[in-house]
């Protein structure tokens, strides 16, 4: 085990010469979204050698467009696929009372009854919850983690959705589901853990000549390339896997959020569920976020043609998702109140016709022709079980020395009971830098070399100098931009950006 968690420009740097000089590995991962960071840990804990080559910045992917949701697979349960449902209430209760109990909390569902809401939806969403209670038992989540659903009076469904339509409103009923902090932090946290224990997190080094035993890296930043041998090599690029291995066949599918300042939504504090018309078991969620924020999501669309670095939402996607949380609102909300909006793609298994809304999301783990053993399809809330599948494989197929999985009691950095915790009185720091570092926060204000490391970066904005100085010193950050965008989430605003890119230029 390495010991340090940080991830900075030398630390990156030296591991690059390293290899440079003919180091060779077990492992080679490509890519540093949510599943590669996760087979970097696994393997990593299982004492094997590993480097994660990410072409652009750790999360730049889809692991930073979710919901921020750790789902307990309810909706799968809808559907009939009773494995995946039961798999995903098991991952969501390790998250939540082991490896990351600072980042994934429990939050409050809340689905207005109105009295367009038929007798049979209102039924099925009964059932629903009920079913979801005897998951989350069947997983083992205490519901002092994760509270039981019941039925609420209309008084306390407007308290927690102040902006809910009271006309005919016969109360609620309120489920409970895993919420992140942030995706991109909890990818941040899993490749911060890995460098722990003894892996290579390498950003903005890209993969060529992927082969069963080597690739070529270039370092983006000098265009230097090397090749370098490796007994295995896992292609873990979600959606751009098909650009590794040409043998694969994914049907991405477009999932989009708008961004609104909370007090659009009357400062919620439970996500408004809003049935879609039409749909028996699809919703769209408006949920309370950090920054002051509420995401409005989610569609599910089918995103054919090239793949792009950065989706961009739909102007009909727009439309839908107002069009259907208005449904359920007093005051409409329409495009001039969204301040902010992203996209992000699915990489779904193609299975032929049908819904992309429809299509598993189960994962595979394939070999290509060439060699490369390639991990597709799967949901964030998975990423542990699909990592330990993907490195099962890997030792198996190449033969590789390693011990068991160790992922599922492991802390990432941040929960109390990882060695980097500093356990100090939540009340001597601000709770916004509790809610995203959880234990390591004082840690960020101590280390801090900056001046004035405790004010905003900017008026309204409760993130800190002290955690744009860490996003560089301990968590990877190159450049101002992965600051803004994925270390914090300053950036989905853009007059928000405009007034704290200055801050972040500071310290890069």
């Amino acid at each position: 085990m390495n010991g340090s968690t940080a991830l900075n420009a030398s630390r990156r740097t030296s591991e690059l010469a390293a290899l440079g000089d003919g180091d060779s590995v077990d492992l080679i991962v490509i890519g540093g979204g949510i599943t590669g960071a996760g087979i970097a840990l696994d393997a990593a804990t299982r004492g094997l050698s590993v480097a994660l080559a990410e072409k652009h910045d750790l999360a730049f992917g889809t692991s930073r467009w979710s919901s921020k949701l750790i789902h307990g697979g309810l909706r799968y349960l809808a559907t009939g696929n009773i494995g995946i449902a039961r798999r995903s209430a098991i991952e969501r209760g390790i998250l939540m009372s082991r490896n990351a109990p600072h980042l994934v909390k429990a939050m409050p569902q809340l689905v207005p009854l109105l009295p367009e809401m038929s007798g049979v939806s209102r039924a099925l969403v009964r059932f629903g919850f009920a079913a979801g209670d005897g998951l989350r038992k069947l997983a083992g989540t205490p519901a002092s983690i994760l509270p039981r659903s019941r039925r609420i009076d209309a008084q306390r469904a407007t308290a927690l959705a102040p902006t809910v339509r009271r006309g005919g409103l016969d109360g609620g009923l309120l489920a409970y589901d895993g919420q992140l902090i942030d995706d991109a932090r909890l990818v941040t946290a899993v490749a911060r853990t890995a460098a722990q224990h003894g892996a290579r997190i390498l950003t903005r080094v890209s993969v060529s000549n992927a082969t069963r035993t080597s690739v070529t890296l270039t370092d983006t930043r000098t265009a230097e390339s090397m090749d370098i041998a490796a007994r295995a090599v896992i292609n873990a690029t979600g959606v751009w896997a098909g650009e590794v291995d040409d043998s694969i066949r994914l049907r991405p599918s477009r999932g989009t959020h708008l961004v609104f300042d909370a007090a659009a939504f009357g400062n919620p504090t439970a996500a408004l569920t809003v049935p879609i018309p039409g749909s028996l078991n699809r919703f769209v969620f408006a949920m309370p976020e950090q920054l002051g924020r509420v995401y409005l999501g989610l569609t599910d669309e089918d995103a054919p043609g090239p793949i792009p670095d950065v989706p961009q939402p739909t102007s009909s996607e727009v439309s839908f998702l107002l069009d259907t949380v208005n449904t359920a609102l007093d005051t409409a909300l329409g495009p001039d109140d969204v301040i902010g909006a992203y996209a992000g793609l699915r990489p779904l298994i193609d299975s032929g016709d049908g819904s992309t809304a429809d299509l598993s999301r189960e994962h595979a783990v394939v070999e290509s022709p060439t060699g490369v053993i390639s991990i597709v399809g799967g949901k964030l809330t998975e990423y542990r079980y699909m990592a330990e599948d993907a490195v099962n494989r890997a030792v198996e197929l190449r033969g590789l020395t390693a011990g068991p999985c160790r992922t599922r009691n492991l802390p990432l950095v941040g929960a109390p009971s990882n060695p980097v915790a500093t356990l100090r009185s939540p009340a001597e720091l601000p709770g916004s830098l509790v809610a995203r570092f959880g234990a390591e926060a004082p840690n960020v204000i101590s280390r801090a070399s900056c001046e004035r490391p405790t004010d905003q970066v900017a008026d309204g904005i409760d993130v800190t100098r002290a955690e744009f100085e860490y996003a560089v010193t301990h968590e990877g950050a190159l450049d101002a931009e992965d600051i803004l965008d994925r270390r914090t989430r300053i950036g989905l605003v853009a007059q928000d950006r405009a007034r704290a890119e200055p801050v972040a230029k500071e310290f890069v």
